[in-house]
């Protein structure tokens, strides 16, 4: 596990994934890894084959949403001379170049139904046949699969077959998006500024670009994450990434309360950032405007809690109706659409 191993000393959820890897590592059990797109599945299926025995043959990867269903059986199988228009020589398939070695099927949600039966037994048998081929091959290979897809949606629709399932699902490794563990964004983002410091030349993060990477959402979960990495690299002339070179959209402020760090540290983070944007004027009323920041924010989250019921409301904040009436009228919020 050596290339994954700093990877999966993170967060608990990792840790744990961790252990199922080494647990697991050294049987022939089918394996299905489960989680959003871009997660990181791969990185998890390699561990496994590193952690194995079969370590030391190859680890093949077919993509079963990248063929039409008619060159995916070649692709898996192999075919025999004139099998077919176009065969004019034997070819191997994906499952014998992995004798010994490490399957790993990724998108197996979107295998054809017509290949499902044929997947199946090689999973129940330990033996396939070439397209247009008459003997029986043994299949010596660890067979990993991974899905984005609800598979229990797609058995009652009819799409993917209850038999395959369950003899894919014998261990099950569900891999959180990476706005779950928002804790782990810093070792994966030192993780690709190592793996790109040799081609790119070694930068260093900005505190304030680390904050926004941690706040982030990631929608594209750990492969956009090191999309970015990579381009703040280029874009990083001076060996520090700063804010303006990630291409993110918003911070959720949600998901700064939801990092290490308490609210407590959050907001007096950002009044230190506004106090030192202050300084020279000293003119400027630091305390009303503190106040400010942090009671207009306030007073929208409790009257959208409330949905706008200023009795509810002003119970909430432990004041009456009348000063929460002016305060409202004072920052210029309209109780109906806060």
């Amino acid at each position: 596990m050596t290339t994954a191993a700093p990877l999966l000393d993170g967060s608990a959820p990792l840790r744990a994934i961790k252990n199922m890897v080494l647990a697991i590592a050294d049987t022939d059990a089918t394996v299905l890894l489960r989680g959003e797109s871009g997660v990181g599945k791969e990185v998890i299926a390699r561990a496994i084959h590193e952690a194995s025995t079969r370590r030391g043959h190859s680890f093949i990867k077919v993509n079963c949403a990248a063929l039409p269903a008619e060159l995916l059986e070649s692709e898996l199988f192999g075919h025999e001379k004139g099998a077919f228009t176009g065969a004019h020589r034997r070819k191997l398939g994906r499952f014998e170049y992995a004798t010994h070695g490490t399957m790993y099927l990724d998108e197996i949600g979107e295998l054809p139904v017509a290949l499902q039966p044929k997947l199946l037994h090689v999973l129940q048998d330990f033996e396939f046949f070439r397209v247009g081929g008459h003997e029986p091959l043994a299949a010596d290979v660890r067979i990993i699969a991974a899905t984005n897809r609800n598979l229990e949606v797609a058995m009652q629709q009819g799409q993917f077959r209850e038999d395959l399932f369950y003899r894919l699902n014998v261990v099950t490794i569900s891999l959180p998006a990476l706005r779950e563990r928002r804790g782990d964004t810093p070792l994966l983002a030192e993780h690709f500024l190592a793996k790109y410091a040799e081609s790119l030349g070694e930068r260093v993060i900005a505190p304030e670009a680390l904050d926004r990477l941690v706040g982030y959402e990631w929608p594209g979960n750990v492969r956009e994450l090191e999309n970015v990495i990579q381009r703040a690299m280029v874009m990083a002339a001076s060996g520090v990434i700063l804010p303006e070179h990630l291409p993110i959209g918003p911070v959720s402020a949600a998901a700064a309360v939801g990092t290490d760090a308490s609210l407590e540290d959050i907001i007096e983070k950002k009044m230190h950032e506004c106090v030192r944007g202050l300084r020279g004027h000293p003119s400027a009323n630091l305390h009303s405007l503190m106040v400010g920041l942090v009671e207009k924010p306030l007073l929208r989250a409790v009257m959208r809690e409330t949905k706008g019921n200023q009795v509810r409301a002003a119970q909430i904040l432990g004041i009456n109706r009348n000063t929460l009436r002016k305060k409202l009228k004072e920052h210029g919020i309209d109780p109906d659409v806060a």
